[in-house]
């Protein structure tokens, strides 16, 4: 570029070079003297042209010093590491559910087949990391991509041999001969093999570029972490529903999560219960994975027990049985409700109507008879843990015969199943006083889900609390003096028993209720199952009747789900009742029956 100095004739400092002709000029058009261009290309080079190369040093650099502690696990052999410790805690867990329940020494080996299912059943199913591992060691390539070219070139020269053997078969001894050379000569030529190996890598590498063209969420679903949403510790806990399902066991959800907030069955923080060569190749992230902050929720264990339920019968075709629905809809009408056999007589035939599915999932269950053309083959959203499907249905029942809205309704004939009910004053103070003894249940009063107000507890609590802190922070004493740590240094020696729950809990149900009176001339006063109302569990500015909540709140703690969730599915049912209800009574008017007099 043109030097930035003054023009001699005008003294301008503006300068431009024309593109055509290569001269400088200023801004008035005065063309710079003296000023050639010069293009330093090339194109004919001599034989004395001195060229400039690169020189690159041989010498290997020196590789840092790894800081990394070599007895960690990471990759492959981490998850497969993880799943050992699940396996192992599977088999703590199994054993303690048989001592406390009682249950067959069979049920292992149903969790254990079960456990088998879901680990084939995952979307990343755990690794053989183990055998490769044992080949790395051994000095063995250890890459699937390699060994399967590997076996591609091992097969490809195979096949080739034997395509020459075939076509020189019938030839003359000198060609066979020759032909026989040259193989002995493809055997020893290494340069060969190189290729032919090369070859197959080039073409296995396209065939996986395919196949992870075809399956996209295959690296983004191992990249995404150690573990996956389905391979946590809960589901341990599926695994077990299913296997109690399996074998007709009679439980809920709520009591893995009692034994697991007790602390009775290993599951918060059970790292501490692994042996030592088994912890010390965890790193911090699986460590954090194997140890849960809470209990799972009984939503959370439904959808994975539905799961693995489903996914079970859809690839090997076995079916878990349906839910054993008398215990559990006993233990509803009586624990969760403290109802009477009449209350249990009345869900059952309630649910028959509404079609409950008794389930874990909903496609395991039998389809709908379908009257009309368009009626479903299955009811929506029925995927509901099935104990609080019950429990909805013994709402509904108790709604048609009190109302639970502030209004009084007397039965006006004596054969109306409402007469054998308790009435209505004293069955909601039997619910308060199953609710406070609750609350002096260890398992409920030291759990996560209460806040315990330390400086309110009287005495007899506070050791009831410092014996749950030993069991839960020590674990189990042995008989041998060295291990009893707490007796040897904080030595308590009143200790006052437990108090069970199931005991005040009968102590109260068994007392004899009064039974609700026949409605006489008062005509004033609603008959069961007249004005009812169906509450929007989506109004969230609205409120409950003082009755109705606590029925709710009783039953959303006892099965462990919020309240409006089971307002929700309160709902769904009182909706399907009435659409029932609708056709039933359009049903009698097209027959001409007159059966309103009758009352179900």
């Amino acid at each position: 570029m043109a030097p930035r100095r003054k023009c001699p004739v005008c003294g301008s400092k503006q300068w431009h070079k024309d593109v055509s002709s290569g001269l400088v000029a200023c801004s008035e058009g005065h063309v710079l003297q003296n000023y050639r261009t010069e293009s330093g290309e090339a194109e004919d080079l001599g034989n004395h042209t001195m060229k400039k190369r690169t020189l690159k040093s041989g010498r290997k650099k020196k590789e840092k010093a790894s800081k990394a502690d070599p007895t960690l696990y990471h990759g492959e052999r981490a998850r497969f590491h993880y799943y050992q410790c699940l396996q192992l805690l599977l088999r703590k867990q199994v054993a303690t559910l048989i001592a406390l329940w009682s249950l067959p020494p069979e049920f292992e080996t149903v969790c254990r087949d079960i456990w088998t299912l879901h680990l084939n059943l995952l979307p990343n199913p755990p690794p053989a990391e183990p055998y490769h591992h044992l080949q790395e060691q051994k000095g063995t390539k250890t890459d699937p991509a390699a060994r399967t070219s590997t076996r591609r070139a091992d097969s490809a020269s195979g096949s080739s041999k034997s395509r020459e053997r075939t076509d020189k078969s019938g030839d003359s001894g000198s060609d066979s001969s020759s032909s026989s050379e040259d193989e002995s000569g493809e055997e020893d030529d290494p340069e060969l093999v190189e290729l032919l190996r090369e070859n197959s890598e080039i073409s296995s590498s396209s065939d996986d570029e395919s196949s992870k063209h075809h399956q996209p969420n295959a690296t983004s679903r191992g990249q995404r972490g150690l573990v996956g949403k389905y391979d946590r510790p809960a589901s341990n806990i599926a695994v077990l529903v299913v296997a109690c399902w399996t074998m007709r066991v009679p439980i809920i959800y709520m009591d893995f999560i009692r034994v697991i907030e007790s602390y009775k069955m290993p599951y918060l923080d059970p790292v501490r219960l692994l042996p030592n060569n088994l912890t010390r190749h965890l790193t911090k992230h699986a460590i954090q994975a194997l140890s849960p902050h809470h209990a799972p929720s009984t939503l959370l264990l439904h959808r994975l027990s539905s799961r693995i339920a489903k996914r079970i019968y859809a690839s090997y075709g076995v079916f878990t049985p349906e839910l054993n629905a008398a215990p559990v809809l006993w233990r509803v009408t009586r624990q969760c409700l403290g109802g009477t056999p009449t209350l249990y007589g009345l869900t059952k035939r309630l649910g028959c109507v509404l079609s409950l599915p008794l389930t874990l999932h909903h496609s395991l269950a039998p389809t709908l008879r379908r009257v009309k053309r368009d009626d479903p083959h299955s009811h929506k959203f029925d995927n509901v843990p099935p104990e609080l499907a019950l429990v909805a249905t013994a709402i509904v029942v108790l709604k048609l015969v009190y109302g639970l809205d502030g209004k009084t309704r007397l039965p006006t004939h004596p054969d109306d199943p409402a007469c054998t009910l308790p009435r209505l004053d004293e069955y909601l103070s039997l619910l308060r006083h199953l609710n406070e003894a609750d609350l002096q249940d260890n398992e409920v009063q030291f759990g996560s889900r209460v806040t315990v107000p330390i400086c309110d507890l009287d005495d007899a609590t506070i050791d009831r609390y410092l014996d749950f802190c030993e069991r839960v922070l020590v674990g189990p004493q042995n008989d041998d003096s060295e291990h009893r740590i707490l007796d040897n240094y904080f030595s308590l020696s009143n200790r006052n028993a437990e108090i069970s729950p199931q005991a005040i809990t009968s102590k109260l149900g068994a007392r004899a209720l009064p039974s609700t009176r026949l409605n006489g001339d008062d005509q004033g006063v609603l008959r069961p199952g007249e004005s009812y109302t169906i509450y929007n569990s989506r109004d969230v500015l609205g409120k409950l009747p003082e009755d109705y909540e606590l029925v709710v709140e009783r039953s959303a703690k006892w099965t462990g789900v919020s309240n409006d969730y089971l307002c929700g599915i309160v709902e769904l049912y009182e909706r399907r009742f009435a659409r029932w209800w609708s056709g039933q009574r359009t049903g009698e008017e097209e027959t001409g029956d007159d059966n309103s007099g009758r009352r179900d």
